[in-house]
């Protein structure tokens, strides 16, 4: 599977951005999905995963009531929906295709990176 994630950019505090993962390759559904992201200094982390027949979503604790995760395994894309942004959420943010934990050992197959960047 290759992954390629896009959407980053640079918004105000309290903007919204989509991200999307377009997929291509080995059968995307089957997959468990994940965000991941990491900031300057810092390790990578959990953000959100869904399972692969989107019945499922897990969210970091810290992104809970602000982001969404979704798919469509018809378009072999996954979506992060990111509302009321903070500074905090400042990072490269990463999509990921594996067996389904907040673990980053647990994925296989990783996208390239988007930059988000959340201006105070």
């Amino acid at each position: 599977v290759q992954l390629q994630a896009f959407g980053g950019g640079l918004v105000q505090a309290g903007g919204s951005l989509r991200l999307s993962c377009a997929a291509s390759g080995r059968t995307f559904s089957g997959y468990f999905m994940g965000w991941f992201r990491q900031a300057p200094g810092k390790e990578r982390e959990f953000v959100a995963g869904i399972n692969w027949s989107a019945g499922s979503t897990y969210y970091a604790d810290s992104v809970k009531g602000r982001f969404t995760i979704s798919r469509d395994n018809a378009k072999n894309t996954v979506y992060l929906q990111m509302n009321s942004l903070k500074p905090e959420d400042t990072a490269v943010y990463y999509c990921a295709a594996g067996l389904g934990s907040s673990a980053p050992g647990a994925y296989s197959y990783w996208g390239q990176g988007t930059l988000v960047t959340v201006s105070s």
